[in-house]
């Protein structure tokens, strides 16, 4: 089943305590579009790019099943550019540049044969574009799913408060299901949010695992403990793309598939995290994944006896 991304194709320059990068292929489009891609080959990617940016990774993204028509590439302009330095514990990071570029004009229109995409990810953009994303589909999605941010609740609550209404699946962290909805307590900021609009709903809680909700159904998912993690910065988007795309090779949207679909996007998103920028998701394999995937099936099964 087809899947829309809609989201960023851009550069990054990442520093963590473990080494460091000149300028990479980044983006939150670009990470769910290669995490998806192990799962399915009928991606639609909307985004904006300035020429400068590589047709090699242009190349590789349709190689691996993404239609890149709903692309727009500025002629004479830069794409949009990120630099960022990671702290020890790899959950705080300190913003060294960012540079807006075309991304200052984004104006997503679809072309008309992405309107009838059956699943639709809305990665971290401005609310009134993810909206006007929605608006311009000719049939509703089967589901979909929008992530966002901090930044948008501090400048675009109004926005963002309209857009839920329209989705099905929020994707975010602790932090900002607590900024959202002013709870400390998850459970009751997954209450908040599911009042707000969206049915399901994913709280991320990063090397300690992901939470899903949905009626009153919640699943933990823990997190892997790796030895090595050099990069974090798209693993967040790898997991919506590992989750997004089980769903649409599966065509499944019961709460059962989507528990499977969320060890899925753990997997991937624990793998991401080995390398910097979206290389390791290029390497990998079908048996990896389902390697990994059965590693994390066994880090929560266990049998115990009640007395």
């Amino acid at each position: 089943m087809s899947l829309l991304v809609v989201g960023t194709v851009a550069f990054d320059a990442i520093e963590t305590p473990f080494g460091k990068t000149d300028k990479i292929t980044g983006g939150s489009g670009n990470y769910i579009c290669q995490s998806a891609g192990h799962f399915t080959n009928d991606m639609q990617l909307v985004s904006i790019i300035g020429d400068d940016f590589s047709q090699e990774e242009l190349q590789y993204l349709q190689s691996i099943g993404t239609d890149i028509e709903g692309i727009e590439v500025k002629k004479g302009e830069k794409s949009f550019f990120w630099s960022g330095r990671y702290h020890m514990d790899l959950n705080r990071r300190d913003t060294l540049v960012t540079d807006l570029n075309v991304l200052a004009n984004f104006d997503p229109v679809l072309p008309e044969k992405y309107k009838d995409a059956e699943f639709l990810i809305l990665g971290n953009i401005d609310p009134a574009l993810q909206a006007k994303v929605i608006t311009q589909m000719v049939e509703r999605p089967k589901l979909i799913a929008m992530d966002t941010m901090n930044f948008w609740m501090d400048i675009a609550m109004d926005n963002l408060k309209t857009t839920l209404k329209m989705v099905d699946l929020l994707i975010v962290n602790e932090e900002e299901a607590r900024q959202l909805t002013n709870e400390y307590s998850l459970v009751r900021a997954a209450a908040a949010i599911r009042e707000m609009g969206p049915k399901y709903l994913i709280i991320k809680k990063g090397e300690h695992g992901a939470l899903l909700f949905h009626g009153n159904r919640v699943f933990f998912a823990p997190a892997l403990p790796l030895e090595d993690v050099f990069d974090p910065t798209g693993a967040g988007d790898t997991f919506a793309g590992g989750f997004m795309g089980y769903l649409a090779k599966t065509k499944d949207l019961s709460f059962e598939n989507m528990k499977r679909a969320v060890i899925y996007g753990s997997a991937m998103a624990s793998y991401c995290v080995e390398k910097f920028g979206p290389q390791r998701l290029k390497e990998l394999t079908e048996q990896e994944i389902e390697d990994r995937v059965q590693v994390f099936i066994e880090l929560v099964d266990f049998d115990i006896i009640l007395q």
